[in-house]
């Protein structure tokens, strides 16, 4: 079941390339649709019958390049199952905004099914070559989304300098794999095994360079400060759909990888320099909030504010290495945030990223000084667009309050200081979202010259479907999160186990 989750929309893909060209446009978004809801109908069939304490489940092996101890190995436990779900479901709602997408069509559709193949594989891998394979393949196909139908010759630059920073990080991180498989005996890339054997424990600088090397890479993925400067052009030139997918879902590859590999993998050098990845979330949410303040583009603003999240979940895991001053309570609980927060940036922010798409479309630029008075003139588009500001401001109602309030309380025993500097960024992203909300929607009202004479229109059916349906459900887990907890605290009990072994 697990691989057809998984292979399922690259099939879907293969079938649409030998297809003549007969089929319209519309039809290939269509079928894109269809294989995204079967798909994520899938997934709640794996997660209906999911034990939550049943560690991880729905595993297939399968030989590979055995002589290389490279295997297929794929499977879900509590902290790979929901990204999972949360991949298919913004592809299905990045499928439903393309529906009147005209360029290139069959091309940018299957470019999106090939995306989501790959992005399903790493989160389901347990071989550390499978999941690099997936890992690189996600920047290639990101490249061509980026560099084809972004925004001209800036994107095309954009794409460039995404694809060689996230290219030379994924260099790094297998270098750090290679570090891990020669460690262990007998030779091996499989994760399962290699947390089982701990083949780096008590081997000092050696594994603190096979820690740095694998560090490096996802922090360049996540990203991290001082390896974020792809991000802001990638977004900002990137159309609504690509953005929404590498904000949603592949900026997550970075963060699930420090809890999928690095923590477990590499506990004693994690415990060691926990301290200095506190320190790099810290700054990375101060910094991603005090530059998303100066910003005066709407979608730039947006890309930086994920700087600022990201750096949330990675103060949790930070905080979840220090065991001095805290107890397994606490750091399963910081575990547990940094994966919900992963779950409600993509919902959150990938639906704002859908509405900078929607502001675009209408006036031709992102600049918050061509719009005032937005809200008489498209009321629907305004009162969206106000609800995932203030879902991302993390306040009580919605997914971002869950996950900051469990990464606060489970980081503050050990990080007292650090997490009360943390906690400013919530001050600067409150002051960011309203400056622009009261900027672009109330007040006098001023549009870009590029709007016709008859004015604005408001959201279409396609752009409203999916950007609601995403900020519902951050509502129905902001307000009823236990479903979602169910199935993440087990696996962040077993990981902050792991890591204080």
């Amino acid at each position: 079941m697990l691989s057809v989750v998984t292979f399922l929309p690259l099939l879907v893909c293969a079938v649409l390339l030998i297809l003549s060209r007969v089929l319209p446009d519309r039809a290939y978004v269509l079928i894109w649709i269809t294989a995204a809801a079967v798909d994520l109908a899938l997934v709640v069939v794996l997660w209906a019958g999911f034990d939550t304490g049943g560690g991880t489940q729905y595993e297939q092996r399968a030989r590979w390049i055995p002589s290389a101890g490279v295997g297929y190995h794929v499977g879900v436990d509590g902290l790979s199952l929901p990204l999972v779900a949360l991949t298919c479901l913004l592809f299905l709602a990045v499928a439903v905004y393309s529906l009147r997408e005209h360029r290139r069509v069959r091309s940018y559709v299957c470019l999106f099914l090939f995306l989501q193949t790959v992005s399903t594989g790493l989160f389901v891998a347990l071989d550390l070559i499978l999941f690099f394979v997936f890992f690189d393949l996600s920047i290639v196909g990101m490249f061509f989304v980026i560099a084809g139908w972004g925004h001209g010759e800036r994107a095309r630059a954009a794409a460039l300098k995404f694809f060689l920073y996230t290219f030379v990080g994924s260099l790094a991180l297998l270098l750090g794999f290679i570090g891990l498989y020669l460690a262990a005996d007998p030779h091996t890339f499989d994760i399962t095994d290699l947390t089982r054997a701990a083949p780096l424990a008590g081997r000092g600088a050696y594994a603190g360079l096979v820690l740095l090397a694998v560090g490096v890479g996802l922090a360049v993925k996540t990203p991290t400060v001082p390896f974020h400067t792809w991000l802001p052009p990638a977004h900002t030139d990137a159309p609504a759909a690509g953005s929404a997918i590498l904000a949603g879902v592949l900026l997550k590859m970075g963060t699930y990888g420090f809890v999928r590999i690095a923590m477990p993998l590499l506990p004693g050098s994690w415990r060691r320099y926990a301290l200095a990845v506190v320190v790099v979330g810290v700054v990375s949410v101060v910094y991603g909030a005090l530059v998303a303040l100066a910003q005066t583009d709407f979608k730039r603003m947006v890309a930086y504010t994920s700087v600022n999240h990201m750096g949330y979940v990675v103060l949790a895991v930070g905080a979840a290495g220090s065991l001095a001053g805290t107890d397994a309570q606490a750091r399963s609980l910081a575990v547990t945030g940094a994966v919900t927060q992963m779950v409600s940036h993509g919902l959150i922010t990938g639906a704002l990223f859908l509405l900078t798409g929607v502001l675009y479309d209408r006036g031709g630029t992102y600049a918050i000084d061509a719009y005032s008075g937005l809200a008489a003139h498209t009321p629907r588009f305004a009162a969206a667009t106000a609800v995932a500001a203030f879902a991302s401001l993390g306040i009580p109602g919605f997914s971002g309050f869950i996950a900051e309030f469990q990464i606060f309380t489970g980081s503050l025993a050990s990080r007292t200081t650090a997490t009360a500097i943390a906690l400013t960024g919530i001050i600067v992203t409150a002051a960011l979202f309203l400056t622009a909300l009261r900027r672009m929607f109330l007040g006098a009202a001023r549009l870009p010259p590029t709007i016709p004479a008859a004015g604005i229109t408001d959201l279409h059916r396609h752009e409203a479907l999916p950007t609601v349906a995403l900020l519902a459900l951050a509502t129905v887990i902001g307000v009823v999160p236990r479903w979602l907890l169910d199935v993440i605290e087990p696996a962040g009990r077993t990981l902050a186990g792991l890591v204080a072994r």
